[in-house]
């Protein structure tokens, strides 16, 4: 389970650390800084791809998504007796992430690239790596270590440290090259843990949306990001997964009613009242929203961690108790993330289960948190 979040120098996340439970909620108003947090999450779990310089590029590039305002903003800015402006910078230009699990911690420091002649020369720089055992990063707990360009290895019998790359090219993460079965088994533990992260935030209900079509199904234990697969997934469930629990889940969602899976992997649902069962292609929106939702809560292969984007969009108010009951389920078998701006789905939550809710603000165009008593934090130096 992770334990602390940390993002410094991302949009408005200038320095934020978030401490994390089982089940928590991110929230707060529009502009606050919760995408930006969803994103970051991402882009660690793109790490682990060797997709976090194209990520990065495709939101603009590492410039578009640096902090924007001075590296510190003094007493004076903030009474407005001064304007806010740039200051003599005291540390590099950097967007850092990481985080700390029960076990192992990792954090990525990416900076501005040098000039070269290259037509690449707008892709950031991996500039420090590091990885160690327990909550925070020390000088005698790290065991993979990664400034500029040489990256070296703690040997697990000696102790000591031995050179694995003296020149890895600044687009490559150490996450990428390093781990094996000997000397970089935690590594390749942790990175394997970092790819199995799941993240739900274009679940399509669309008219066209291909969970509304016939498929061709094949066993399915994790639903698509986009739910393409829905019927292949849900019928998964019900031959090796916890189907009770979703013929529960929909009878409590939506007052008696029930699921099948037809000849071509079509979802049907059969509502009290009704002659035949409805299609999935006569589902409304929120409705099928939900059956997604479930699908990918509900999941035969729980991921350690499972990330969800405003999962409330389209549902009616009536189904966010469903839901928080739903997500209090899945949280028994993996950590989840929600970011939510709905205050209905928050106080459901909160209601159901021992929820860590952190709420997010923004001043000075700064995102602060209300947490208090956040886990210490220390970053790879360059």
């Amino acid at each position: 389970m992770l334990t602390c979040l940390a993002v410094s120098g991302y949009r408005s996340l200038r320095d934020v650390r978030l401490g994390l439970g089982p089940l928590n909620v991110i929230t707060g108003p529009n502009g606050s800084g919760k995408s930006s947090l969803y994103r970051a999450l991402r882009l660690l779990s793109d790490v682990a791809q060797g997709r976090a310089i194209g990520s990065l590029a495709a939101e603009g590039g590492l410039e578009s998504t640096l902090w924007a305002g001075p590296e510190k903003i003094s007493r004076d800015m903030r009474s407005g007796r001064f304007p806010v402006q740039g200051t003599r910078r005291d540390g590099p230009v950097s967007l850092r992430l990481g985080f700390a699990s029960e076990d192992f911690g990792y954090a990525i420091d990416l900076g501005l690239p040098i000039p070269s002649l290259t037509r690449f020369s707008h892709d950031p720089e991996i500039k420090a790596e590091s990885v160690w055992t327990g909550q925070m990063l020390g000088r005698s707990n790290s065991f993979a270590d990664r400034n500029g360009q040489r990256v070296r290895l703690r040997n697990r019998s000696t102790g000591e440290w031995q050179a694995r790359f003296a020149e890895l090219p600044a687009y490559d993460s150490m996450m990428m090259h390093c781990p094996d079965a000997a000397d970089g088994h935690e590594l390749l533990l942790l990175r394997e843990r970092m790819r199995g992260w799941r993240f739900y935030d274009d679940l399509r209900t669309d008219r066209d949306a291909p969970a509304r079509r016939p498929q061709i199904g094949t066993r399915t234990p994790v639903l698509a990001s986009d739910g393409s697969d829905l019927g292949a997934a849900i019928q998964t469930i019900v031959e090796i997964g916890a189907a009770d629990t979703l013929r529960e889940t929909i009878a409590d969602a939506f007052d008696g009613a029930t699921l099948a899976v037809g000849a071509r992997f079509e979802v049907e649902m059969q509502q009290p009242g009704l002659l035949r069962p409805l299609v999935a292609a006569e589902l409304s929106d929120g409705t099928l929203r939900y059956l997604l939702l479930a699908a990918a809560l509900l999941s035969p292969r729980p991921p350690e961690l499972m990330i969800l984007n405003e999962p409330e969009a389209s549902l009616h108010p009536d189904l966010l108790d469903p839901l928080a009951r739903l997500l209090v389920t899945a949280s028994r078998h993996s950590q989840i993330i929600i970011v939510s701006h709905a205050r209905a789905l928050v106080e459901a939550l909160d209601r159901a289960a021992d929820t860590l809710v952190i709420e997010l603000r923004k001043e000075w165009g700064e995102t602060h948190t209300s947490q208090v008593g956040v886990p210490d934090w220390a970053w790879p130096k360059r």
